[in-house]
């Protein structure tokens, strides 16, 4: 199984590349991807997670698992105004969460596994994992939503635990 890579590593910080088309080298990838997911257990990652600089996602915020959506290059259409707030984490920074307001639903435009594109409505948990994993395919983490001090409380209690 492949690893996650560890905050501050290169690839978190780094836009990731479009993918031109799917090919079975992406849904292997995906297929790692979903993978480690489960192990986590999470309900989304990004290939820049795993060092793999592509513009991939996959996401799962079902309760019964096995629902998730592979994605290539999504990309944000339309964000609801309404907002809600989530504790989110990732596994590139262990032992650390952070309270984000996101907006509570927003349409999304990705390649899927047909190597089509699609557009679908995510709502709750489901936009905000979208939301996350875009983030990250953009070089941005989580706590780059967080103001200046709890960022730096929140990577200096991360270091903390790394000890």
């Amino acid at each position: 199984m492949r690893t996650v890579v560890s905050w501050p590593h290169a690839a978190l910080r780094a836009p990731a590349a479009e993918v031109p088309e799917i090919t079975d080298e992406v849904r292997a990838i995906w297929h790692d991807m979903v993978d480690v997911m489960e192990a986590m257990p999470g309900v989304g990652l990004a290939a820049v997670q795993l060092g793999i600089p592509l513009r991939l996602a996959v996401v799962d915020a079902s309760t019964a698992r096995g629902k998730a959506v592979r994605m290539a290059n999504p990309e944000v259409l339309h964000a609801s105004i309404e907002l809600r707030a989530h504790d989110e984490a990732s596994p590139c920074l262990p032992g650390v969460s952070a309270v984000i307001k996101r907006p509570r639903a927003v349409t999304v435009r990705f390649l899927n596994e047909a190597g089509e594109i699609e557009t679908r409505d995510f709502v709750g948990l489901w936009a905000t994992s979208v939301q996350h994993q875009i983030d990250h395919l953009a070089g941005k983490m989580y706590f780059d939503r967080l103001t200046k001090l709890k960022r730096d409380m929140l990577l200096k209690k991360a270091a903390k635990l790394s000890r």
